[in-house]
């Protein structure tokens, strides 16, 4: 996947990870970079800092009807859809204890929000035979998320679901990337961390947290070479592997990390 004249969709694009992809591909040369975000002012805002290449749109991306009507617009505007981005996320920083509907918004934002876009772009680009979809599952879904069970499995649930996308449809055309950085400089993480919430101070400790333009660089480098996992840290598939060989010494470490910390501020 080569951004230049391509038409791209990224949704939660107003800031982080999706900003700054925004950002990049409209660099690279993309005919037209759609951003698509609840907030719908501040999505204007960022498009409005990038250039004329880059086209805001206030999206639901958890929301089927809105993403399908996403989906149709952009094709009859430019004819196609060569990546789509499903980029969208939310964290709880919660427990067993989550409230069934912030469960339910994880679940909905997190996971069926893969699916939807799935749906809806893929007959297009099966048509054509070529395609790009690469959804941001996080290290968590590698990994595991400490202090947040809702964040942990649903983005289990979101890497699950791109792999099984990338073996259903790669032999006729589509190409999918799950991209699970680790520590990024986000709101996401700022709240977290302003809140006292474990996971947030684990993802701290854990190692570097890089800039959303540093995910965005080694986006780009994974699109450009197919790759599945886009491992913007890449300490991530080091941890990957002492899970799977020791699960238990993993998980053990994990807890001694949590015991130092200590509990939710």
């Amino acid at each position: 996947m080569r951004l230049t004249d391509r038409i791209v969709v990224v949704t939660g694009g107003a800031g982080g990870i999706g900003a700054a992809l925004g950002r990049r591909f409209a660099a690279e040369g993309a005919t037209a970079v759609v951003l698509a975000d609840l907030d719908a002012d501040r999505v204007r805002a960022v498009a409005d800092g990038i250039g004329p290449a880059v086209h805001p749109v206030a999206v639901d991306a958890a929301d089927a009807e809105q993403v399908t009507a996403l989906v149709a617009d952009v094709e009859r505007r430019y004819g196609r859809i060569d990546l789509f981005c499903a980029n969208a996320g939310v964290a709880t920083g919660q427990g067993l204890d989550a409230p069934d509907a912030d469960w339910e918004r994880a679940w909905r934002v997190n996971v069926l929000a893969h699916v939807y876009a799935a749906r809806a772009v893929l007959p297009g680009m099966l048509a054509r035979g070529e395609g790009h979809l690469l959804h941001t599952c996080s290290a968590a879904g590698v990994l595991t998320a400490v202090g947040d069970a809702p964040y942990t499995a649903t983005k289990h649930a979101a890497l699950g679901f791109a792999e099984w996308l990338s073996i259903t449809y790669r032999d006729r055309g589509i190409r999918v990337s799950a991209l699970c950085p680790q520590g990024v400089d986000t709101p996401m993480l700022a709240d977290g961390l302003a809140a006292g919430h474990l996971g947030a101070r684990v993802i701290a400790a854990s190692g570097a947290v890089l800039t959303p333009d540093q995910v965005a660089d080694v986006t780009v480098a994974g699109l450009a070479e197919e790759r599945f996992l886009i491992l913007p840290h890449p300490e991530v598939a080091d941890y990957a592997r002492r899970r799977a060989e020791d699960p238990d010494g993993w998980q053990g470490a994990l807890r001694r990390m949590v015991a130092r910390l200590g509990p939710d501020a």
